[in-house]
């Protein structure tokens, strides 16, 4: 059983360094995808400033549409004073060519305001454009530097996967069993040391009968308090 008890305490070792490089190793994929975020809302920005410079041009063009049609009407009511014979009808045209050019001031004014808009909105894209780009080139760095932490560290878990493997092979089922179970009832930890007079896992006080029975090694104990495995360092190092 003193065998058994050593492997328990070099599975417990080996798990929780695994469970450190995988955390490590999740903390550093979370940080990739917090970097391709960026990106992706950097381009999403772009992407809506062009979309609003699509618009603009459009209502611009629609504009110059309406600018268009007024002109070529005020033309022609400039050519129909030529032929009106009662002041009536000369004072409604002259009207109606007013209020066109009016109308045509209006219009060439909410012209200006689109090109205006749409120049400030290139220029915004353009400064983003080169912030995305200045991005790219950080992130790629970044990533690459991740990527090399995430193969060293997933050589390091190889590793301990194959040590874990070779350590679970000298253990009775029924002792795994317990172990596995326990790891999922008591966050990862279920096998800890007596030290003192006391589980080192829920620093509670142990009896003096069954700390005295650690000694021995002879069976697997639990913690009457926080049912984890106790070891005596000393004797499974030993």
């Amino acid at each position: 059983m003193r065998n058994s008890l050593k492997s328990l305490y070099e599975l417990q070792e080996i798990d929780l360094r695994i469970d450190g490089l995988d955390s490590e190793k999740a903390q550093l994929l979370s940080e990739a995808q917090a970097l391709e975020a960026k990106l992706a809302d950097a381009r999403e920005k772009i992407a809506a400033r062009r979309e609003e410079a699509r618009t603009l041009e459009e209502e611009k063009g629609a504009l110059e549409a309406n600018l268009k049609s007024e002109g070529e009407n005020i033309t022609r009511s400039e050519a129909h004073l030529k032929e009106i014979k009662t002041q009536k009808e000369y004072q409604a045209v002259s009207k109606e060519i007013s209020t066109a050019k009016k109308l045509i001031a209006e219009l060439e004014d909410q012209i200006l305001q689109k090109i205006n808009a749409i120049e400030e909105i290139n220029v915004d894209v353009a400064k983003k454009e080169a912030d995305l780009a200045e991005l790219e080139g950080n992130v790629a760095t970044q990533k690459g530097e991740v990527e090399a932490k995430v193969q060293s560290l997933d050589s390091g878990i190889a590793v301990d996967v194959a040590t874990r493997e070779q350590t679970v092979k000298g253990l009775p089922a029924s002792v795994m069993k317990r172990y596995s179970r326990l790891r999922d009832q008591r966050r990862g930890v279920a096998v800890v040391e007596a030290k003192e007079g006391n589980c080192m896992g829920c620093n509670m006080h142990l009896p003096p009968q069954l700390y005295n029975t650690l000694f021995r090694a002879d069976d697997v104990i639990t913690c009457p308090h926080c049912q984890r495995i106790l070891v005596m360092k000393q004797e499974v190092e030993g």
